[in-house]
């Protein structure tokens, strides 16, 4: 539920500072007093209107919303802000988030009923609500909808894997021939892991070959002297044999090379530049001679595949046709089970909906091809004929009734509720008849309503007042007297009367 809701410079409104209890929280005031800028003002905090206000700040409470990605769980306030200086900026308990973004995170705190809204009747929305009514009232529902959720999934996968296998086949020629190319394009350099770096170190010692030689000769000169300075040590009477060890080890390191340069002397240098070079196309492409090995064996694989791809056809097929007949088993099910449960549902409706002055809803499931939901579309019509053409008074009514009725059965979850203009150019008697359902209503959403009557305005469980002096608008919670004279003030205008205070003060003993 809302617990308060802050506003500062919003058009008219220089400051809102307002807190909310749960049940029918309605706005009255005269004619542009800014009741509806209130309502959008509150609106733009969840993202469903245009941001007016500098700053805007709203705290919900027992929201039941779990949210990873913002660190909410179960029962955690939240707080949204805007702050609009250049931009809007929007924020979650301090955490920034795009007004889409927020748009879709409001849509599982909030409703905002209005004529252009016409999701509540939406085929799916009415099948996700009379499936856990199915669930409530009959055990076994439970069981076949998990069952019909799983063999559809794997249908959907059995016709994508078919389809390909289909249009595979169709191309089958033509895939084998790539794919042997591809295959033998590999085979045929025949790499091995470690090779290209081997031959690139080859390369390498090549390259420098004669430089080494040249190098290893210049500098063996030293060795024609080596008994030179022993015997000069000698006679000084020294130690030569660091001198000998040296001189050992310097030859030792010459005659290594010299016999792995000897070795190079049948390498032909052209040989493994072609050879780096047909190596090199392979790193190109696959990014390693490793993985240039790993496709080549996938499209073994997929030749191996392509042969038995007939089998697998026929494999698929068969368990397609068996998931086919399986499902409409139990989508046939499920249908049954559903209008049961559309009974209770139409039942309710028109029950409400004969306090609203208006009857004969009609719900039936109509027969559609197979989707996630099954084989059932549901269908409403009132009085005979579809929901397109009624007007918007008596569409809101319907709407009414049927939120009314799904939150008897006591299986959705409890949410807050704006109502646009909901008694606007009624009746005493329908304006009452809209009274009554909200009240019920209100049991399981805090509602928020502008009101037009006194009807509904004296069944709220918080009143305020929107009023307009100099420009600047103001809002106000009543207390019982300013209650009454603002009833009174609707009942009978600007000039109140006696009567006007008596009838309000009844509305009031009645609610």
């Amino acid at each position: 539920m809302i617990n308060r809701i802050y506003i500062k410079d919003c058009l008219s409104f220089q400051e809102i500072d307002l807190e909310f209890s749960t049940g029918l929280n309605v706005f009255t005031g005269p004619s542009g007093a800014g009741k509806s800028i209130l309502m959008q003002a509150i609106l733009s905090l969840f993202a469903l209107s245009d941001v007016k206000a500098s700053l805007g700040e709203v705290l919900i409470s027992d929201s039941k919303v779990i949210d990873e990605l913002y660190d909410l769980e179960t029962n955690d306030d939240i707080i949204i802000k805007t702050i609009k200086k250049e931009n809007v900026r929007f924020f979650i308990n301090n955490q920034t988030i795009s007004k889409k973004n927020l748009n879709a995170f409001s849509s599982r705190l909030i409703k905002h009923l209005n004529l252009k809204d016409t999701s509540d009747f939406e085929s799916n929305k009415l099948l996700n609500f009379i499936d856990k009514l199915c669930k409530k009232d009959y055990k076994e529902f439970a069981k076949i909808k998990s069952e019909f959720d799983v063999l559809y999934k794997e249908l959907m996968i059995t016709r994508k894997d078919l389809k390909k296998i289909i249009a595979d086949e169709l191309k089958i020629e033509d895939l084998k021939e790539f794919t042997k190319f591809e295959i033998d394009k590999i085979e045929t350099i025949n790499p091995t892991v470690d090779e290209y770096e081997e031959l690139n170190l080859l390369k390498r010692k090549l390259s420098k070959k004669d430089k080494i030689e040249d190098a290893i000769k210049s500098a063996s000169t030293i060795l024609n002297y080596r008994q030179d300075v022993s015997n000069t040590l000698e006679l000084l009477e020294e130690d030569s044999s660091f001198f000998d060890e040296t001189m050992n080890e310097l030859n030792n390191i010459f005659e290594k090379f010299n016999d792995s340069l000897y070795e190079l002397e049948d390498i032909d240098i052209e040989t493994v530049l072609n050879r780096i070079e047909k190596l090199s196309s392979l790193q190109k492409r696959f990014g390693s001679i490793a993985q240039a090995l790993a496709y080549k064996d996938e499209k073994i694989k997929d030749l191996e595949s392509y042969e038995n791809i007939t089998f697998e056809k026929s494999v698929l097929e068969n368990k397609l046709a068996s998931l086919t007949n399986d499902i409409d088993k139990l989508s046939k099910q499920l249908s049954v089970y559903r209008k049961k449960s559309l009974l209770t549902l139409e039942k309710k409706i028109n029950k409400y909906l004969k306090f609203l002055y208006l009857s004969n809803a009609k719900i039936t499931l109509l027969d559609k091809n197979l989707d996630s939901y099954g084989i059932d579309e549901v269908h409403f019509e009132l009085n005979g004929v579809s929901l397109n053409t009624i007007s918007s008074g008596e569409y809101n009514r319907l709407r009414l009734a049927l939120l009314t009725s799904m939150s008897e059965f006591d299986i959705i979850e409890n949410g807050v509720l704006f109502l646009d203009e909901i008694d606007a150019n009624l009746s005493g008697k329908e304006s009452d008849a809209i009274a009554n359902v909200l009240s019920t209503l209100s049991k399981s959403y805090q509602i928020f309503a502008i009101s037009h009557q006194p009807q509904l305005t004296s069944s709220s469980h918080q009143h305020f007042l929107v009023d307009k002096h100099n420009g600047v608008s103001t809002i106000k919670l009543l207390n019982k007297d300013e209650r009454i004279n603002e009833i009174a003030r609707m009942i009978s205008g600007e000039e109140i009367t006696t009567n006007a205070i008596n009838f309000a003060k009844n509305l009031l003993i009645k609610k």
